[in-house]
Order: C-alpha cells, then sequence, then structure tokens
C-alpha cells in the first residue's frame, strides 16, 4: 500500500477503526519494512500539525475537536509539579491528563518547560498552574525528524498561579550592614535578597533557613522571617543541611507520630501467631549490606524433584501502621526514605525501620510471604500468599554470602548450602529474563566515604556481585507474582510501571549506536536492544552505549493502571519487597491482604481507585526528589574530595567521557569515580573537534 498523509488518514477515519501503535499501523496497512521510516515522518508530522493525536500506550487516532477548540491547539491550562534546573529555566511535571482537544502527543512529555521569566513567584517544588504557550518543536532537515534536546522540544508553560506551596522556604546568607539587615539567597528559582519581616538573632554571614511571607507579585521585593540558622558556610554537614531543606525533606517526626511509634508493642499477642504460618524453625536468612539497619526482606530456598521451592518474607510494616493513622500519613508525605551520602531520613520513625519492622536475627517478627515454585527453567510455577511469623536465624552482609558462594566453607553449614542452592535457582531466573527481553542497564556505583567530621576522605566503587543478584532475582519474582494476582483478581493497586519508549527516541538512538560501528536491529524489539548492549559490553564505549539508551527510555514511576515494565519485560509488575521505606510497598501490602490463605478477619480498609490515584502521582514526585537530593549531596561530597585531592602533591588525574555533545558544550563524565560535569564550549582547547 502506498503510504502518503491521505492515506493514513483516510485508514484513522474508518468508523471500525481503533486506535494503534505505529508497528500496529503498519501491519494493518499492509507496508513493509522499507516504508516504515516513512510511515513514521509522516504520523510525526500529523502529530505535529494537530491532525492526529498520540495517546495511551503510543497509540495513534485522529484528533477530536471539542466544543469551539481546533485541531492543532495546545490546552489552555494544567496543574503540575515546579522544578527548577539550574540552567536558568524550570520543569512542569504535569499532574493531570492531555485534553481531548490537545492537537499534538502529549504522552511523549513527561514534562513541560517554562523560562525563569515565565515561572512568577514559583519556588522549587510547588504545585502551579500554567497555561501552554507553545506546542513541542521538532527540528527538520530534509524532510526528515531529527532528535533536539529536550528542554528544547518540550512544550513551553508559563506559571499563571501558584496553587500550593511544598515549603515557602529558601536558603540564604543572612547579611547586616548598619541597620538594615537582608538575606542573600542564592536559590535556583529566587535569586536575589530577601527582606526581614521580623528580626534575627542570626549572625551576620551565617547560611539561614528563610521562610517567605505571602509573596504573589514577582515585582515586588519579597520578605521573609528567619526560622532556623544552619551554620557557618563550610562547616561540616552545613552543606547537607542546605540540600535537605532546599529539597524539603522532613528531618523529624512529629510529636503525634512518635507517640503512635513508641507506643507499638514489640511483643506479638499469641492470638496472632497464631493466625500466621510458622517459620521460627526454619533457616530464614537475611543478605543486606554490611551496615544496614532496615532489613526489609528475607528468604528461604528448597531443592525439590521440580525446580526449587522460595519463600520471600517481607516485613509486615501493614501490621503495625494502620490506614489513617499519624504514622500512615507522614510515611504518605514522605514517599519513601531518603540515603543522603551522609544520613538515611527514614519514611517510618527508627522505632520500626530499624527495630519493630526490621528483620533482625534471633527475634520473632511478623511478614508477608511470597511462596514460590519455581522450575528448573526459571518459570514461577506457582503461587501462594500467606501472613507468616519467623525467626531469623542468619544475618549475612553481602559479602559473607559472596564467599560462600566464591568456597568459603568457615560459615553455618546449613546457611552456606541454601545460598549456593538458591544462587543455582537465581541463575535460571536471571538467563530466562534476559532471554524474555529484560535489559541490562547496571552502571558503575561509587560510594563517597565521610570521617568522623563529615568530610569525604576516600572513593570506593560497589561491586555487585553474584551475591546481590542472587537477592534481586528472588525479589523481582517476588514482586511479579504479587503483580500478577493483584491484576488477575483485579484489586485496585499501584504498579510499577515503565512505559515502552517513544520509536522516534529508539530510532534516533539506533542512529547514534551506527555511528559507533555497532550492527544493529530492530529495536521496538528488547531482544535487539540487548544485543546491542551485549555487542558493547567491554569496549571502551560501553558506558556511552548504555546511557544513550538510558537517555532514550523513559522514566519508571507509579500508576493504577498495569501499564507494563519495559526495562524488565513484564507485563506486570509491583513494588512489595521495601514496605520500611517505600509507600507503594505498604499500598500494596494491604490489597495483597484479601488474597492471603490465612488472611485477616476483617482486612484493612483498601484506598479508593481516586485515592490509589493521587498517591501514585505523589510518590512518583517524592521518589524525584530523593533521587535528586542523593545524587546532589553524592556529588557534593565528590567535588570536596576531588578539592582535597588537586592539593595534593601528585593530585590524581582521571580519563573523562564525553558522553552528549551540545551546542554549549561537552558533558563528559569522570567514570573510575562517578564524577559528570560540563566543559563549556569557550573553554574547549582551539583545534579541531571534528
Amino acid at each position: 500500500m502506498k503510504v502518503n498523509e491521505q492515506s493514513v488518514l483516510c485508514f484513522m477515519s474508518a468508523p471500525d477503526y481503533s486506535p494503534m501503535d505505529q508497528s500496529q499501523l503498519a501491519r494493518a496497512m499492509g507496508i513493509g519494512s522499507k516504508d516504515r521510516v516513512e510511515l513514521r515522518n509522516i504520523l510525526r508530522l500529523l502529530t505535529e500539525t494537530g491532525k492526529v493525536s498520540w495517546g495511551a500506550q503510543s497509540r495513534y487516532a485522529i484528533t477530536k475537536v471539542q466544543g469551539k477548540a481546533k485541531a492543532g491547539t495546545t490546552p489552555k491550562q494544567l496543574v503540575g509539579t515546579i522544578r527548577f534546573a539550574p540552567r536558568g529555566f524550570a520543569w512542569v511535571y504535569a499532574d493531570i491528563e492531555a485534553p481531548d482537544n490537545v492537537g499534538w502527543d502529549f504522552t511523549q512529555f513527561d514534562r513541560f518547560r517554562a523560562e525563569q521569566r515565565d515561572c512568577g513567584t514559583a519556588l522549587d517544588g510547588d504545585k502551579v498552574l500554567v497555561s501552554v504557550l507553545s506546542a513541542p518543536k521538532f527540528l527538520r532537515s530534509q524532510g526528515k525528524v531529527q532528535e533536539l534536546p529536550p528542554e528544547e522540544t518540550a512544550p513551553k508553560v508559563k506559571v499563571v498561579q501558584v496553587v500550593s506551596r511544598r515549603s515557602g522556604k529558601v536558603i540564604g546568607i543572612l547579611r547586616k550592614k548598619a541597620k538594615f539587615t537582608w538575606v542573600e539567597v542564592d536559590d535556583v528559582a529566587l535569586k536575589g535578597n530577601v527582606d526581614l519581616s521580623v528580626d534575627s538573632t542570626a549572625q551576620n554571614g551565617q547560611l539561614v533557613v528563610l521562610e517567605l511571607d505571602r509573596w504573589d507579585k514577582p515585582q515586588q521585593t519579597p520578605k521573609g522571617r528567619v526560622v532556623e540558622v544552619l551554620g557557618w558556610p563550610g562547616d561540616p554537614g552545613v552543606d547537607i543541611l542546605s540540600v535537605i531543606h532546599r529539597n524539603g525533606l522532613r528531618t523529624s517526626f512529629s510529636n503525634v507520630v512518635m507517640k503512635e511509634a513508641h507506643a507499638t508493642n514489640e511483643s506479638i499477642p499469641a492470638e496472632e501467631i497464631n493466625r500466621r504460618e510458622d517459620w521460627r524453625d526454619r533457616l530464614v536468612m537475611t543478605i543486606d549490606p554490611a551496615d544496614a539497619k532496615d532489613h526489609d526482606d528475607a528468604i528461604w530456598v528448597e531443592k525439590v524433584s521440580t525446580g526449587w521451592k522460595l519463600a520471600v518474607h517481607i516485613a509486615d510494616v501493614s501490621y503495625y501502621v494502620k490506614p489513617g493513622t499519624a504514622m500512615d500519613k507522614e510515611a504518605r508525605e514522605r514517599g519513601n526514605s531518603t540515603y543522603l551520602v551522609d544520613r538515611v531520613l527514614p519514611m517510618l520513625p527508627p522505632e520500626l525501620s530499624n527495630g519493630i519492622c526490621s528483620l533482625k536475627p534471633d527475634v520473632d517478627r511478623l511478614t508477608k510471604c511470597a511462596l514460590l515454585e519455581i522450575d528448573h527453567n526459571g518459570h514461577i510455577a506457582k503461587t501462594e500468599f500467606v501472613d507468616a511469623v519467623i525467626h531469623s536465624r542468619a544475618k549475612l552482609s553481602y559479602e559473607e554470602a559472596q564467599a560462600m558462594l566464591d568456597g568459603d566453607n568457615s560459615g553455618d553449614a546449613e546457611a552456606t548450602a541454601m545460598v549456593r542452592e538458591a544462587w543455582n535457582m537465581a541463575t535460571r531466573m536471571r538467563t530466562l529474563r534476559f532471554k524474555n527481553g529484560s535489559l541490562d542497564l547496571e552502571f558503575p556505583e561509587f560510594r563517597v566515604i565521610l570521617d568522623d567530621k563529615g568530610q569525604a576522605c576516600e572513593v570506593r566503587e560497589v561491586i555487585h556481585t553474584s551475591s546481590h543478584q542472587l537477592i534481586e532475582e528472588c525479589m523481582l519474582a517476588a514482586n511479579d507474582a504479587v503483580a500478577s494476582a493483584l491484576k488477575r483478581k483485579q484489586k485496585p493497586m499501584i504498579y510499577r510501571v515503565h512505559e515502552d519508549p517513544d520509536f522516534e527516541k529508539l530510532n534516533s538512538y539506533a542512529e547514534v549506536a551506527r555511528s559507533f560501528g555497532y550492527q544493529v536491529g530492530d529495536l521496538s524489539n528488547r531482544v535487539h536492544v540487548q544485543q546491542l548492549l551485549d555487542s558493547a559490553k567491554g569496549n571502551a564505549d560501553e558506558h556511552v552505549i548504555k546511557l544513550g539508551l538510558l537517555k532514550s527510555l523513559k522514566r519508571a514511576a507509579y500508576d493504577v493502571d498495569p501499564l507494563g515494565h519495559y526495562g524488565l519485560a513484564k507485563k506486570d509488575y509491583c513494588h512489595f519487597t521495601s514496605p520500611i521505606r517505600r509507600y507503594a510497598d505498604l499500598v500494596v501490602h494491604r490489597a495483597l491482604q484479601s488474597l492471603l490463605r490465612n488472611a485477616p478477619k476483617p482486612c484493612d480498609r483498601t484506598a479508593s481507585q481516586a485515592e490509589l490515584t493521587e498517591i501514585s502521582r505523589h510518590i512518583s514526585t517524592t521518589e524525584r526528589t530523593s533521587a535528586g537530593a542523593e545524587s546532589e549531596t553524592k556529588q557534593l561530597k565528590l567535588m570536596e574530595w576531588l578539592a582535597k585531592a588537586g592539593d595534593m602533591k601528585d593530585p590524581p588525574t582521571f580519563e573523562g567521557m564525553i558522553t552528549e555533545v551540545r551546542s554549549m558544550g561537552l558533558f563528559v563524565e569522570a567514570i573510575a569515580i562517578g564524577m559528570k560535569g560540563v566543559v563549556k564550549r569557550e573553554d574547549l582547547p582551539t583545534g579541531d573537534w571534528s
């Protein structure tokens, strides 16, 4: 069939047409492989001009027109969370679905760009109402669509109103001169001076937290009052405190939350133990980092004639944290624990996260247990879920478990045998997972070691060994099994989703990979994607190839709809295995109660679909915030360590890998220490950089 704009529009206009993605459309129209690039360009053009819309799951349809709206118009307004970028603009992450009259593909953009001048009085993390100023831009050259950096293609918006402040607080240096006192704020959202509406006892030059008074006119100088003195710039810990406050992270729990935590009884009632499946006489073990305190998960493995029996025991936080309680509301607000370079900001009070809920050895602990039967090929053959009670008999570090796998027999013989059998099982599961299209996108990970003054003294690479992979496969299997069971029973829940990438982005990535000399297959097929990654393994450009793919993929998030998990090649997936540190897992535990073989009577109240939708959006945001803060503190300490190293007699040098080229300069990464930076164009040596 000849493919052109008219033929595509005619096909989509048929009364029985249902929205299709590009591959489905090509097959339905009988378009051969040689014409599919042309189809892609036509769809991109029709989307840009508003004649066709690209909706859920990347499916195309004729743009609907409602009321006076015309095809090609943008929605007037939407609500989202604003996050400021260091380079003088902001991203707005939309909280609502696009109206039907968008006229261009909303779903391919998870964020919108606002120039600094269009941000009004918004501060980082605020909920804002914005007007959409423009549709997305695409660069055309010789009739083909070319990929542009996301900040250049994203739709432009302007802040109309601050709906709600995340905190209304900013960080700055207090200045005093004569009778005047003010705060110099160097914030990504607010740069300049803020006058004090209330006198402060803070000293000149100290770093302070400032709470702004009402400020709704950007042309007016904002006013505020000092609510906390962080200390002197350069003092140990002050840099981390700045990151914490800048991101609105909570460092303490309210009195009412702590009252509930202290009232939580560690002793387990006899009737509760009797209701549960008793695993206290079996060898259940935890395998975690050596310094871990919040032990979410434990495993038990047994070899049987059909394969293996696997029990994944997860801390039963839902028994202690009930819906609507102060602890539940606080956990929901935090969304997750945040692991900064020098401290943990837990989702739950330490009495629970490091105490009652943590699966410590030699004490009774309550769990939700996924009982899985794994066949010889690594498939999950049977699943069952129970409330259980365990008495962990082995607390292993990853290093200790790895030593067992490497042949060390000095530890407990039964535990050693189980670890080795678990690895035999995990290798089958892992092989099957990658055969099914799961992607291996593991990047080097580094840990900054601090001295007793909180200053960086060493950088170590975190090596992910077979013992890490063993636990990873067990947790992935449990998450997979729970998601499948809940979906099968049509239980409202929160899924962990990683939507399929945009076809155009994959094609642009394929062109980059080919420029490095790689044979690239059909990247709409996950197996071909993994083959490309495998072919790059061990090469000098492996990091760039993997990073390029990562940038082509969408961000994983939480959603009430089972949109699948592209990276893991899972049709349905959720987070079940870390309820101590992730609120999503706690929600899933509550949803799972009615499926338990020994379910409590009555089960806890489950959240409505509307409530779950709001929770999924909120915790997707808190996850991004925490990840940003974690990365920022690590980079701060890396720079601190590099500054010290630069003062050495023989300072270390590192190779830098150029990971991206832009008109403004080069993005460079020192892979040996995980340090990322930008070399501006004007700082490049003269010469040929072609």
